[in-house]
């Protein structure tokens, strides 16, 4: 019971710490990608990569945080987000935002519990429909 309980606290945080960022993000969605744009216009990621991903990721976020709160499609949902947080770690580094880094890490560290840990996914729609 009790790491059932610790697994439902940590996808919830990781699911609406994700859900938060997109949520905030799609309202001022133009602001956002110009503010990306303008912060790696110096790194060696060209803009016609950066461009789509700063329109995508929040969506991203969005949605991955949204299946991790309901516990739906958990395990992909999290590999999803983690490759997310890996693309946002690789760009942390090409504009050498060091401090990011550890934010990124942290939720990447909840992800692997998340999937690790899979087996305690008891509250969760995926058990519903497993039932069926």
């Amino acid at each position: 019971m009790h790491k059932e309980t610790a697994y439902i606290i940590v996808r919830m945080a990781i699911g609406l710490s994700m859900f938060g960022h997109g949520l905030v993000r799609i309202p001022k969605l133009e602001a956002f990608s110009n503010g990306i744009i303008k912060t790696f216009e110096n790194s060696m990621l060209p803009e016609f990569l950066v461009i789509p991903f700063s329109y995508v990721l929040p969506f991203a976020e969005l949605i991955f945080g949204l299946l991790l709160i309901l516990g739906l499609f958990t395990r992909v949902a999290a590999i999803a987000t983690s490759i997310v947080l890996l693309s946002l770690v690789f760009g942390s580094t090409l504009i050498e935002s060091w401090g990011n880094i550890t934010s990124q890490l942290i939720h990447i560290a909840f992800l692997v519990f998340v999937i690790q840990n899979i087996e305690e996914n008891t509250y969760a729609i995926d058990n519903i429909i497993k039932q069926k």
